[in-house]
């Protein structure tokens, strides 16, 4: 039976922005400790926004300064500025071609703070493609795997992740995207993964079985809920090195059934390090 560890760990400092890896975290009921402080309000158009809507906001990158919760931003002509400058908001703003403002996590019940701004479109079919990227012939998805208060909110309220608190993905389904889509670039920052598992020689989506399951890592014990529905971020440029492609997400809703990766939530908190085991329980 294969040998199921941890693989990768990602925090994003901002949501939407390009993260990096660490070696080990703190897990607890909201997800890894860090991970999505920040986030951008939309000024014109209200409510937080993350590159479902503000795709260029996945050409920057950000990561804490010095241990501390202030953020440093690299812009995409390689400039960097600290989320406690002045000027920080109008330099992000000119980056993504938005007028937008840096907004710290709040507390769940400032929840006006989370309510989902302006839609694009009156013709709510049109919006919802939009978002998830899908064309006039493809399904769009079953909206039932996501939590309730995501219709309301831009995501649960005390968080800035789009569902649950960790996506889960596997270095199968890494290796599977590769051969299938030869012509395009498979890089991990293109899905934002919470953790990448790795799942040895297995072959395929394997992920796509863990739904319902509970697993123990490190300290930490996890429940898998609904496979992860994409959407049009995956199409996106990503930072100055990853050009956009929607290769990978027609192959992901024609051949995948328009899921990539595992969505989880957490059981126990607890400390998590690359080389931890995943077992089931």
């Amino acid at each position: 039976m294969t040998q199921l560890s941890v693989n990768e760990i990602w925090v994003y400092p901002v949501k939407s922005m390009v993260g990096g890896t660490v070696e080990s975290c703190l897990i607890n009921e909201l997800g890894i400790v860090g991970d999505r402080l920040w986030a951008v309000r939309d000024i014109d158009n209200g409510g937080i926004r993350g590159a479902k809507k503000l795709g260029g906001l996945m050409k920057l990158s950000a990561q804490f300064v010095n241990g501390s919760e202030v953020v440093e931003i690299t812009l995409p002509d390689g400039s960097m500025v600290r989320s406690d400058d002045a000027q920080a908001n109008d330099l992000v703003s000119r980056a993504i071609g938005a007028n937008v403002q840096l907004e710290y996590l709040r507390p769940a019940s400032d929840l006006d703070h989370y309510r989902r701004g302006a839609p694009s479109s009156d013709d709510m079919m049109e919006e919802l493609r939009g978002v998830f990227g899908r064309d006039t012939d493809e399904p769009l998805p079953d909206f039932s795997v996501f939590p309730p208060e995501v219709m309301e909110f831009e995501s649960p309220p005390g968080t800035y992740y789009d569902c649950w608190p960790l996506m889960v993905m596997t270095t199968s389904a890494l290796r599977s995207l590769r051969q299938a889509l030869p012509d395009s670039v498979i890089d991990v920052r293109r899905f934002r993964p919470s953790l990448v598992i790795d799942t040895g020689e297995q072959t395929g989506h394997p992920e796509f079985g863990w739904a319902g399951k509970t697993a123990r890592l490190g300290e930490c014990e996890i429940e898998f809920q609904s496979p992860c529905p994409r959407c049009v971020m995956v199409t996106r440029d990503v930072g100055s090195d990853i050009a956009g492609d929607r290769a990978v997400l027609r192959h992901i809703i024609r051949e995948l059934d328009q899921n990539l990766g595992v969505y989880a939530k957490i059981i126990k908190p607890g400390v998590v390090a690359a080389g931890d085991s995943l077992r089931f329980m």
